[in-house]
């Protein structure tokens, strides 16, 4: 058995077609095939129902794949090991990031993070919390930044600053006539609310769906925050926005922000990570270089309550 044999395991597995699994490795399907073969003549038994399409692990192949997903996870903390004990920051580095913090977040530190690291070659996705959680478990992920706490078996969570909740309101809106935003007074249908997946979406409804009331003859969830802000700049209406989201805004649009009357609802921001990833100096790294450069004030939690959205 080879850790080059538990490699193609998992790529079949993970494409359920072995055409497809051996062009991931870089590799012919014959070579992929027979060093598959191999391993199920070496370990006795059949790793794939081969008669089924898309291919489909038998009963034991489940077991034997979830086995080589911790074998594997652990010959790669050797080379992690090694690394971090010599202080090489090299590598590629796989981020995943939710969409309510990437247009917001990443401009501010990434070229300044790739500058002073050129050896680190950092690959960045935008996907919803659920999703950053199954990679980072599956190992397709080294890191996330998402909104916590999580509370998930295996996943770290690593604080790295606390954003409050604005109301965002349309031109001429009454509510634009107080100082403070009351969700008690605002009906169902001149909300905009984000997409169902989105942990923002879940914290909004968390503190203003059980206040709202009214009926609607139109609903409408975007997958941005960008989308909400169009549609509250277009038409009547509300909608919620984290505050790095309201950085950029113009002087007419920030005149259209209110805080949220009595204690202010935040969320906290951070990095998670799999308790088997080694890079901690990496970590510690992108840490720093993000708590640099968000406002000061939003590194401490005391000027709000943390909102949970499960």
């Amino acid at each position: 058995m080879t850790i080059q044999q538990l490699e193609y395991l998992i790529a079949v597995d993970k494409h359920r077609h072995f055409g497809n699994a051996a062009e991931s490795c870089f590799v012919t399907q014959p070579t992929l095939s027979a060093q598959l073969s191999k391993l199920e003549r070496d370990l006795g038994v059949i790793l794939f129902d081969r008669s089924k399409m898309p291919v489909i692990p038998t009963e034991i192949g489940v077991q034997i794949i979830a086995q080589a997903k911790r074998v594997l996870s652990e010959s790669k903390g050797i080379f992690e090991l090694v690394a971090h004990l010599k202080g090489d920051i090299s590598g590629v580095v796989k981020l995943g990031i939710i969409p309510t913090l990437a247009p917001y977040l990443l401009h501010l530190f990434i070229r300044n993070f790739v500058e002073k690291y050129p050896k680190v070659n950092l690959v960045v996705q935008e996907m919803v919390t659920e999703e950053v959680v199954k990679k980072l478990k599956n190992d397709e992920l080294d890191l996330g930044i998402v909104v916590t706490p999580l509370d998930e078996t295996g996943i770290l969570e690593k604080p790295m600053f606390y954003e409050k909740f604005y109301a965002y309101l349309s031109q001429d809106h009454p509510l634009l006539r107080e100082e403070f935003f009351d969700p008690t007074k605002v009906k169902k249908e001149d909300f905009w609310v984000l997409q169902q997946g989105h942990c923002f979406r879940d914290q909004v409804l968390n503190l203003c769906d059980q206040t709202m009331s009214g009926p609607t003859n139109f609903h409408y969830e975007s997958g941005s925050l960008e989308g909400l802000k169009n549609m509250v700049n277009r038409y009547q209406g509300v909608t919620l926005l984290p505050e790095l989201a309201t950085l950029e805004l113009s002087k007419e649009e920030r005149g259209r922000l209110r805080p949220f009357k009595g204690i202010a609802p935040i969320r906290e921001v951070s990095i998670i990570l799999n308790r088997s990833f080694l890079k901690q100096k990496l970590v510690e790294l992108l840490f720093n270089q993000i708590t640099a450069v968000v406002p000061k004030e939003m590194t401490s939690k005391a000027h709000g309550k943390i909102v949970r959205f499960k």
